[in-house]
């Protein structure tokens, strides 16, 4: 007995032709079996490229190629008409930011981004590849900076009758390690790598919200409430999630029913997870005593 799916198939078979057909066909089946049109991906927590822990931090994050995974999958979900991205984040690595800004970006569809609690730097990143972006009037916007970090432990070392004896090749190959004496060349070789992330996320912003690039500076990478960050224009409107999914209804005009698209993860991956949060979990103590990076750091 043929089921309410195939019914509905049919009466779209009857009227529909040419090269559309199937697609048309293929996206009333799914509705009418699975019951959704709208995808929702989560990015909570600190981005990273894996999803580890970033020292300070509470917790890990979803890693951000799982972000892009879930973006594409919808993006391939004959089901799938438009896209949610829910931002939690206070920010993180540069290039991983930039990845899921992309996926969103080429979503074949309506984009998007609700921030939360908090919506800042790398998360704001992120938007500024959805179509809008919609926060409540207590959400944390913004942020739109690069901070380049690094802890100089040559007093310590001295200290500690520990010498640093260099071998390198390339004038700035050590430039930020934390065992050598601070050099001015150095430092500036540094700035200038912060300065041309910042110019770049300027750039991003600007294009992705339609805001003028000068507007975006003076805000000297502050952070705003919700309410604040609409009437500069950081931010498009202020709603309830159900707000964003009635926006939806008026850009799609139908009703939508929105399905969380969350990473696939394998078993290995889940019990990897678990034993970094316990490593990390034990490690904690001794680590904030110093809060000491190896290297050189960028973050959103």
């Amino acid at each position: 007995m043929p089921t309410n799916a195939d019914r509905l198939a049919g009466a779209v078979v009857g009227a529909t032709a040419g090269a559309s057909l199937w697609g048309t066909v293929k996206r009333f089946r799914a509705q009418a079996t699975n019951g959704y049109n709208v995808a929702e991906v989560a990015v909570e927590g600190p981005i990273t490229r894996d999803g580890s822990r970033v020292p300070g931090a509470g917790r890990g994050s979803i890693p951000a190629d799982k972000v892009v995974e879930q973006i594409e999958r919808a993006d391939d979900d004959p089901n799938v008409e438009a896209l949610i991205v829910k931002l939690n984040t206070p920010g993180g690595e540069v290039l991983p930011s930039e990845d899921i800004r992309i996926a969103a970006e080429r979503f074949d569809g309506p984009t998007v981004a609700y921030a939360t609690d908090t919506c800042a730097s790398g998360g704001y990143w992120i938007a500024s590849g959805c179509d809008e972006l919609w926060a409540r009037e207590a959400s944390i916007v913004g942020s739109i900076g690069v901070r380049g970090s690094q802890v100089n432990a040559k007093g310590l070392a001295d200290k500690l009758g520990l010498d640093y004896r260099p071998m390198t090749a390339g004038e700035f190959k050590d430039a930020g390690y934390p065992l050598k004496e601070p050099e001015a060349e150095d430092e500036a070789y540094l700035q200038g790598i912060v300065d041309d992330y910042y110019e770049t996320f300027v750039e991003r912003v600007a294009a992705g919200r339609d805001l003028d690039e000068a507007t975006i500076k003076e805000t000297e990478a502050r952070v705003y409430l919700g309410a604040d960050a609409a009437e500069n224009g950081l931010v498009d409107e202020l709603g309830t999630r159900e707000d964003v999914e009635d926006r939806l209804e008026d850009r799609l005009g139908h009703e939508v029913e929105v399905e969380e698209f969350e990473p696939e993860r394998s078993l290995m991956e889940r019990l990897r997870n678990s034993s970094q949060g316990m490593a990390y979990a034990v490690g904690a103590g001794a680590a904030s005593a110093f809060d000491v990076d190896e290297e050189f750091q960028l973050r959103l």
